[in-house]
Formats: structure tokens, sequence, C-alpha cells
């Protein structure tokens, strides 16, 4: 099998080119993960597009969302990633594990988040009806849904190109469960 290889900025287009250099100046490096997405003329800057786009989710559920579905669909890249952005968003490393979990206790929203989260991963988009609930009771908006689905393709995007390319970590790993 071949290997998948992490292009250098030399390797991609220059419309890749640019966006490395953004992504330079604003994290410090380009992750390898992203780097990977400019193997494709158009995928890199459509994924950070989406990722980018405006929403009803704020910072921390964002981070609640993309570490339980990187924790359902065991990508050590994403979680690792997500682990460095949820300190950088207040989370503690205790909080980060209960979330990866879906068993929050510091915070009944967003516990009612996790597990919506972790049922319609696990689910294929099928969440259980008393999740659904709990998690309208709990604050949330229909539009909140639809929101949440939009971060739940973002995580599963980049998810699965892991799954597929193996791509170094370059991320402090993150602590197995």
């Amino acid at each position: 099998m071949k290997t998948f290889t992490v292009p250098t900025r030399e390797e991609v287009t220059p419309a890749n080119q640019a966006i490395f250099d953004n992504l330079n100046k604003m994290v410090g490096f380009v992750p390898n993960l992203y780097a990977a997405f400019a193997h494709s003329e158009n995928a890199l800057g459509n994924y950070l597009t989406l990722q980018n786009a405006k929403t009803s989710i704020r910072a921390k559920e964002r981070e609640v969302i993309n570490l339980v579905v990187s924790q359902v669909n065991d990508c050590l890249y994403c979680l690792s990633a997500h682990t460095a952005f949820a300190k950088m968003n207040g989370f503690t490393d205790a909080q980060i594990l209960e979330i990866r979990k879906a068993a929050i206790t510091f915070d009944t929203k967003l516990s009612a988040l996790a597990n919506l989260v972790k049922s319609i991963t696990e689910n294929k988009g099928h969440a259980d009806a008393q999740l659904l609930l709990e998690f309208y009771a709990a604050g949330y908006t229909e539009g909140n849904l639809v929101d949440i689905v939009m971060v739940i393709g973002d995580k599963v995007i980049t998810n699965y190109l892991h799954a597929l390319t193996d791509i170094p970590v370059d991320w402090p790993l993150a602590p197995a469960l």
C-alpha cells in the first residue's frame, strides 16, 4: 500500500500555497491534516470555508462536538488537535476526558449536547428521541440542531481523511481513555 504523503508548500498549487501561508501566520504551522487536503486543488479552501462558516454554536460547544465525534470515530489526530483547542477555550484536562466520554458532570447544557452528538454519530444521524428532547429542554433550538449537524459533518470529514491516510499527528497526543 502506498503511503499517503504530507505535501510541502512547494508541492501544492499557488492557491493552496497562499492558504499555507495564512495557516502559518494564524497557527504557527500548517497542520499535517490540513496539508493533506492540499493534494486537491480545491478541498483545503472548501474545507476551511465550511469550518469557518457562521454558526449559532459557541466555540466551547464546537469543541464538545469535535471531541465527541472524534472519540466515536476513534480519530487520534482530531482528538489530539481538539484537546489543544479545548484547552485554549478554557476546558481542563479532566473536563476534556468527560467530554470525550459524553459523561459531562460540570455543565448540564453541554452534557445534553454531548449526549445528543454521541447518539447522532453512533447512529448515523438517527439520534435517540429522548436525547433530542433533553437537548431542547437544555435550551437549544432547531436552528442549533441544524448547526450542530454541520459541525458533525465537518468533523466526520477530517476523521475520515485521517482514517484513510494515517497522516502523522503533529499535535501533542491526546491521552487514551
